[in-house]
């Protein structure tokens, strides 16, 4: 039902467009969002009418009057009712305040058990008009130490336009992600550029770059025998959920929403 709404509203489309090297699961259908993924975020944040606040680092949470008190790198701290954590897992680890001795020894036992891949993203922004010509969408590349997958993004995701200029975007493999976590991303992004020239070299020059340090890409390891999220504390709610407590794909997401909203429900 989530799929149909979101291709009823033209949020996602059915994967038409080729992508070389890629497995397909039997009985599996592979979607794309014309929009970006974000365009999906957007879309439910809209249904909910939820009066978001971005570009807010939060770092204590403690307990308050029976409430929860949430503080943040600027301004004041706020103070809440229900608290719901769904950032990757590490980060709920390293918050600050009563947090730390609310979540007892098992619990953290868990969610230290939790692993992710890191990986870079680098994207190549082209005026309108520019060419690149080759016959596919998108290619996973299995022989570069460097380079896991190309994608031409306007192709991929059906919408190529002659007023909008083409962009490629890069994922680096993951052994290279890892051993790259901490170094300079503009020699990142120089390393990376100069495996893609050797795998297509009648690319054009962008006019722009842009290089995205991805450090909890893909959760490799997710909380083990977990029902989609973890009750941290019950009188104020304190949960957390998430793709670390299922799999990093949409499925994996709606999994460990519907479980959140369930656990959410006799708190409202």
């Amino acid at each position: 039902s989530f799929y149909e709404e979101l291709v009823s509203h033209g949020i996602l489309k059915p994967l038409t467009t080729p992508v070389e090297g890629m497995v397909v699961r039997e009985g599996s259908q592979n979607y794309v969002a014309p929009q970006g993924i974000s365009s999906v975020v957007k879309y439910y944040l809209e249904q909910s009418g939820a009066d978001v606040s971005y570009e807010q680092h939060v770092t204590h949470i403690s307990l308050q009057d029976g409430r929860w008190e949430v503080s943040r790198k600027t301004g004041p701290p706020e103070q809440f009712d229900v608290v719901i954590l769904t950032m990757p897992v590490p980060q709920i680890l390293q918050l600050q305040g009563d947090i730390v001795d609310i979540i007892n020894g098992s619990q953290k036992q868990q969610l230290e058990s939790v692993s992710y891949s890191s990986r870079y993203a680098l994207g190549l922004f082209y005026e309108a008009g520019a060419g690149i010509a080759v016959p596919w969408a998108a290619q996973y590349i299995s022989d570069n130490p460097c380079i896991r997958f190309i994608s031409i993004d306007n192709k991929k995701r059906n919408i190529e336009s002659p007023e909008i200029g083409p962009s490629v975007v890069v994922h680096t493999t993951v052994s290279f992600g890892s051993e790259h976590l901490d170094s300079d991303p503009a020699e990142v992004q120089q390393i990376i550029l100069s495996h893609l020239q050797r795998i297509l070299p009648s690319l054009p020059k962008p006019s722009s770059i842009k290089c995205q340090r991805w450090r909890y890409s893909q959760v490799t390891r997710a909380v083990p025998n977990c029902p989609g999220q973890m009750i941290l504390h019950t009188q104020p709610l304190l949960i957390c959920g998430g793709d670390g407590f299922t799999c990093s794909n949409f499925d994996g997401c709606i999994e460990s929403a519907m479980s959140l909203a369930e656990a959410v429900k006799p708190h409202l």
